[in-house]
């Protein structure tokens, strides 16, 4: 959390609290994936250079406390973020498959050190994991919160599979985009906020309050990857950008800018990225050198660039005012400033 937020000083007592839970749901998902295999031990301990913002336990934390401000951070709360996390962890090493990435986090991914079928296979078994250590949580509680984290995972890999479905296709629409990023990336994050209320003893209509929290925020955080991947700098994101054009894959300004631009500016713009083949002579540019300024160029013709930033930041005021029935607290306020926090991040 700390990574992407900088709170005031009243606010660095629950600061601390959710860092200490943080250690305490890096055992918990460490401790589930222990293996008596050197090999698979290997790549479970290689993929902590994944871990990053920790932002959805963090979510089920904060959430926790902020539905019920005299709460602790329960031995549940701990468990859930750690699953979490793991189900995070699984869909990256995933979709490093899919992207045909080679870095993560400026070091070097799974796929890249052992190949596909490794990766594959150990996104998997995180994917096992999860559910194994969901399983752990006793009574109703605890098999309502397996069957959301079931539904959960299926709804993600519905996304990514809608999202497979649309690649290449470059008369996607904002609603067909919109449906993708709620799914794939939104909808855990989404989990992880109603997750952290039930766990504190929140009433359903409560919970569904920082649900859509959650649904509003990951929609905005996947926004900001998408403006990140196209003006945003490698040596501070950690991975190699502009990778959504060179696969097809249309995010929100490149969706807008076709949409709005006139018929010679989209032939060009097609050019320029690629569209016409994989030997185009526009897929050069926009993978080489000077690709940010030629894109961002381009974008900038039809307000393309302001137009996906202003809908993020409209997004995040939508996940603020989710909250306004809940009572003011400490965790309440870190979470308002972590929404805002999610637009102005340059990784």
């Amino acid at each position: 959390m700390s990574a992407i937020l900088d709170v005031p000083p009243d606010l660095l007592g629950v600061q601390q609290t959710i860092a200490d839970a943080m250690a305490r749901v890096e055992q918990r998902f460490n401790d589930a994936l222990r293996t008596d295999l050197p090999p698979v031990e290997a790549l479970c301990r290689h993929i902590e250079s994944y871990r990053g913002k920790m932002l959805r336990p963090a979510l089920v934390a904060l959430c926790g406390l902020a539905a019920d401000p005299g709460s602790t951070v329960s031995e549940d709360h701990i468990t859930v973020g750690a699953v979490c996390e793991m189900i995070h962890m699984a869909t990256l090493v995933h979709d490093d498959v899919l992207d045909e990435a080679d870095v993560r986090r400026k070091g070097a991914t799974v796929n890249r050190l052992h190949g596909n079928e490794a990766a594959v296979i150990l996104g998997d078994y995180l994917f096992s994991a999860a559910y194994r250590l969901c399983s752990s949580i006793p009574g109703p509680l605890g098999q309502r919160t397996a069957l959301l984290i079931g539904q959960t995972g299926m709804t993600l890999c519905a996304g990514e599979l809608l999202q497979l479905h649309h690649r290449e296709d470059y008369s996607l629409d904002e609603a067909t985009y919109f449906e993708i990023v709620e799914r794939k990336t939104a909808s855990l994050i989404a989990a992880s906020c109603r997750l952290g209320a039930l766990h504190a003893g929140a009433p359903d209509d409560l919970a569904e309050r920082f649900a859509e929290f959650g649904m509003r925020l990951g929609v905005a955080f996947q926004i900001q990857d998408d403006l990140l991947d196209l003006t945003g700098s490698e040596a501070v994101v950690g991975k190699p950008l502009r990778r959504d054009v060179e696969l097809g894959k249309l995010t929100l300004p490149l969706i807008h800018h076709l949409a709005a631009a006139g018929q010679r500016q989209r032939g060009r713009t097609l050019a320029l990225i690629g569209a016409d083949g994989p030997d185009a002579a526009g897929a050069a540019a926009v993978g080489g050198r000077g690709a940010k300024s030629l894109l961002q160029a381009v974008l900038s013709e039809t307000g393309s660039i302001e137009h996906a930033r202003e809908s993020a930041i409209a997004l995040v005021a939508r996940a603020r005012a989710a909250l306004d029935p809940v009572p003011d607290s400490p965790a309440k306020r870190v979470l308002l400033l972590m929404a805002e926090a999610v637009v102005d991040r340059a990784f």
